[in-house]
């Protein structure tokens, strides 16, 4: 089977397509013929050394993480999937596997039906950004129309997810943006948005009861002053020395600074896929052939575009 793997840390020219055998299944694995797999900021940094720790430094390393499918065989225990279905899922470990070839074999526990109405494309982009959105629902606590929540970066894929999750909690929602994807975070459930090409949202004002950064760029300390007293700052995009460094710091201050640690499951599928039926939208923003593999992560990684980038397998 054809695959894409690096050698070595760096830029996306470090990727290159390999032949590799088909992989071997156990008895509670699940063979997949991959359509489609999502690209996340997870996989540059992994591959451009950032998550040593984590990742570990052995190759070669395959990229992504999530994706979806046909599948091609069961392992013997394996119930409720037969030969053909089409499916999504992620990987076990984030951190040192990958979805970017023509087979995949993951734990049954980690694949689920495709809904009959979305597109390989747009399942291939629920697993890792759903469930963050949904752990950073879950981190907030109980949420109403009368709290107020900064969601800075709010258009991507995490931000996508979230909004409308947050459009279903009624909550009062400000979503930091670019100019043109303005019209996607009010659709998705915003009651104001901040273009931040225009407007610092750090001179504000206004405070919020929880400020989440998708973007990675704002950081708690920047944020503290557009934090109310007990506020939240929520991180989905921690350095490792941050998570010891918040749950410290939380003892001293009313303004917490929350790490987002997320591991997909089917208590969290079901959720998503459960607001997917309720009309969730899911927006590819663009779909690259397997063979422009470098060209999709050089446009993902340049950011300001909304929705999921993709790569599919014909």
């Amino acid at each position: 089977m054809k695959a894409i793997v690096y050698q070595k840390f760096g830029t996306a020219d470090v990727l290159q397509i390999v032949d590799q055998p088909k992989p071997m299944i156990n008895a509670d694995q699940v063979l997949v013929k991959v359509k489609a797999f999502s690209i996340n900021p997870m996989d540059w940094k992994i591959r451009k050394g950032e998550m040593t720790l984590m990742s570990g430094s052995k190759f070669p390393k395959h990229t992504g993480t999530d994706f979806s499918g046909i599948v091609e065989d069961l392992g013997t225990a394996v119930s409720g999937l037969k030969t053909g279905d089409e499916v999504f899922g992620v990987v076990k470990d984030m951190m040192k596997e990958g979805v970017s070839a023509e087979y995949v074999v993951v734990p049954s526990s980690l694949i689920w039906k495709k809904p009959a109405n979305i597109s390989f494309a747009q399942a291939a982009s629920i697993t890792v950004v759903g469930t963050a959105a949904v752990t950073a629902l879950e981190k907030m606590g109980d949420i109403n129309a009368e709290t107020e929540i900064l969601v800075n970066g709010a258009t991507g894929g995490f931000g996508m997810f979230l909004l409308q999750l947050l459009k279903q909690k009624g909550a009062n929602v400000t979503a930091v943006t670019s100019g043109r994807g303005a019209e996607s975070a009010k659709k998705w459930g915003a009651n104001s948005v901040i273009d931040y090409a225009r407007e610092d949202v750090l001179s504000h004002k206004s405070t919020y009861d929880i400020v989440i950064d998708l973007s990675g760029k704002m950081g708690y300390n920047n944020a503290r002053p557009i934090m109310k007293s007990k506020a939240l700052f929520l991180n989905p995009t921690p350095k490792p020395i941050e998570i010891p460094v918040s749950l410290f710091k939380n003892l001293f201050s009313s303004k917490k600074h929350v790490v987002i640690l997320s591991s997909p499951s089917t208590k969290y599928t079901d959720i998503l896929l459960s607001a997917i039926k309720d009309g969730l939208e899911i927006e590819v923003n663009k779909v690259f052939p397997f063979t422009q593999y470098k060209e999709a992560y050089q446009y993902a990684e340049r950011g300001g575009y909304i929705g999921k980038v993709v790569i599919e397998i014909n």
